[in-house]
């Protein structure tokens, strides 16, 4: 093919291309907001010209042991300073930051050491009971940096070779960041979670990180110096990569080593927070609080949530304490949201049940996002936009993962004909937005019919007891399959199960309610997600 013009004596050169890296966010807040402050942790205050100065130090004694490009970092960290330097001090060296959830169990945790051949492990004092099991059973070898959180007030003893303040001693704030090779390099890895087997390793690069960042910023309207609060963790999907889109805004982030709601109130109070993440659990524990522990908000206060769509029960009770909630979308192999539901100033005039009805949608693609559909995952054309056919989610653009490291069999698979197969079921509306009826495995088929779980949920949710609800398919010898609901009542609240059922009746279609109910507490992974694989098992013994 003949070259254009354009693409004679035009070359790429260090003067106008760089590889795309969110560690320039941070860089350019120190050097422009040096004195602003960046990190309140506890009585700790932190500004951007420290948080780089020893980001830079981190990179340094690292490199200094001998961790470069492509070399795992693995961390066992909550929502402290050092999570935050640690997603720009070990990416400086060319590294890849593996985020451990808290809430895994050793077994686990050991595979992933192995599994991501980490050479440095930085473990919070909280967790070295958990992270010394695993490595007495793990086959990796790696370097052990204790991190004792002065805000930490617990037992738990000392497992490393050194303690992390000594270890950052060893480095120099002189250090010069290693730019990525390629911007395809890896940033980070994180391990899937809430599924049997041992989780699939999700691999991020820079590019995409420095996209999604930038894009967080966009999508949630953050003016110059918001002040994030850390109630969703760093170690999910880099806390939906966050703690790089802070920067770009020259924001502060506000630590939480517990999601507790006097804690938050009292934050939010103090601190004037803009803007919070987290699950629909974060909303309940904000809502369910003590009168004592609740304070008056200082302003409106952006909540941001994902996984479940929010009940019109919580959407009102939010709004009403001062939170505008926006609904976002995405997985682990989408860097966290990748979609939002973009609110139309029209809607506000529509009546409340209108209202959460277009909140419940998921929405339409991120800026940062090349393509989102629902489509047939045989055929792979997109479904009709008429609410009602199902398809399956599909993504396709920078923020989507690199793939799952030493898997290639799921990586293909999840790649097949050029979209990422979410799994997840849905429908596409005439305006264009998603709205998910269910992932693939929790469709419930019976006697020939499917059964959307969320739907059945969200019928649950909207009766006054009941503060958290879950329903899987119990097997039938009849129907093959039959709704069975567990649920969580609000404290203080009673309800029977044939109360509960004939309330269904009033909202579904007869062969869509419940056949059982149990009341329990729901199993959840460290994000607030419900884990139906537990529920399923025990659904067979209801």
């Amino acid at each position: 093919m003949p070259s254009a013009i354009y693409d004679l004596d035009l070359p790429k050169n260090p003067a106008n291309y760089q590889a795309l890296t969110p560690l320039t966010f941070l860089e350019r807040a120190a050097d422009v907001y040096p004195d602003h402050i960046a990190i309140i942790h506890g009585a700790l205050r932190r500004t951007y010209r420290d948080f780089h100065t020893r980001s830079k130090k981190l990179a340094s004694a690292l490199s200094k042991r001998g961790i470069g490009r492509g070399d795992t970092v693995a961390v066992l960290l909550v929502n402290t300073p050092a999570m935050l330097e640690c997603h720009y001090g070990v990416p400086m060296t060319g590294a890849v930051l593996n985020t451990l959830n808290t809430r895994l169990d050793a077994a686990i945790i050991a595979f992933s050491l192995d599994h991501g051949e980490a050479k440095v492990v930085i473990v919070d004092r909280e967790f070295s009971k958990i992270m010394k099991a695993a490595l007495q059973t793990c086959k990796a070898k790696p370097l052990v940096i204790d991190y004792d959180d002065p805000e930490f007030e617990g037992e738990g003893e000392r497992i490393g070779s050194l303690e992390y303040e000594s270890f950052l001693a060893e480095g120099t704030s002189d250090y010069h960041r290693a730019a990525p090779g390629d911007e395809w390099d890896a940033i980070s890895l994180n391990y899937t979670s809430g599924t049997t087997g041992n989780p699939k390793g999700v691999v991020y690069h820079h590019r995409g990180a420095h996209l999604l960042a930038q894009g967080n910023v966009l999508t949630c309207g953050m003016a110059k110096h918001p002040v994030y609060l850390w109630t969703l963790p760093m170690f999910h999907c880099n806390g939906w990569c966050f703690p790089w889109s802070i920067s770009v805004a020259v924001g502060t982030h506000v630590c939480l080593r517990q999601v507790r709601a006097k804690l938050m109130y009292d934050a939010i109070a103090t601190h004037k927070v803009t803007h919070l993440c987290g699950a629909p659990i974060v909303m309940s524990t904000l809502l369910n609080a003590p009168d004592d522990e609740k304070k008056p908000l200082p302003h409106v206060v952006e909540f941001f949530t994902a996984a479940a769509p929010p009940p019109e029960a919580v959407l009102a009770g939010m709004k009403a304490a001062g939170f505008n909630v926006t609904h976002l979308y995405g997985l682990t192999e989408t860097y966290g949201p990748a979609v939002v539901n973009d609110w139309h100033e029209s809607w506000n005039d529509l009546e409340p049940v209108a209202q959460a009805a277009k909140k419940a949608r998921q929405g339409v693609r991120y800026g940062a996002l090349e393509d989102l559909d629902v489509m047939d995952p045989e055929t792979m054309k997109p479904v009709e936009r008429n609410g009602e056919m199902l398809g399956e989610v599909m993504f396709s653009g920078n923020v989507v993962m690199k793939g799952y490291l030493k898997n290639k069999k799921a990586t293909e698979e999840a790649f097949k004909g050029g979209y990422f197969h979410s799994g997840d079921l849905g429908v596409r509306h005439a305006d264009g937005y998603i709205q998910l009826k269910d992932r693939s495995k929790d469709i419930i088929i019976s006697g020939g019919e499917n059964i959307s779980s969320i739907e059945v949920e969200d019928a649950l949710f909207k009766h006054p007891a009941v503060q958290a609800a879950a329903v899987v398919a119990k097997p039938d010898e009849k129907w093959g399959e039959t709704p069975c609901a567990f649920v969580e009542l609000k404290p203080g609240k009673t309800a029977t199960a044939d109360e509960l059922i004939a309330w269904c009746k009033t909202h579904l279609a007869s062969y869509k309610c419940p056949r059982h109910i149990v009341f329990t507490d729901l199993p959840k992974t460290s994000t607030g997600k419900i884990q139906k694989f537990v529920l399923r098992e025990r659904a067979k013994e209801a």
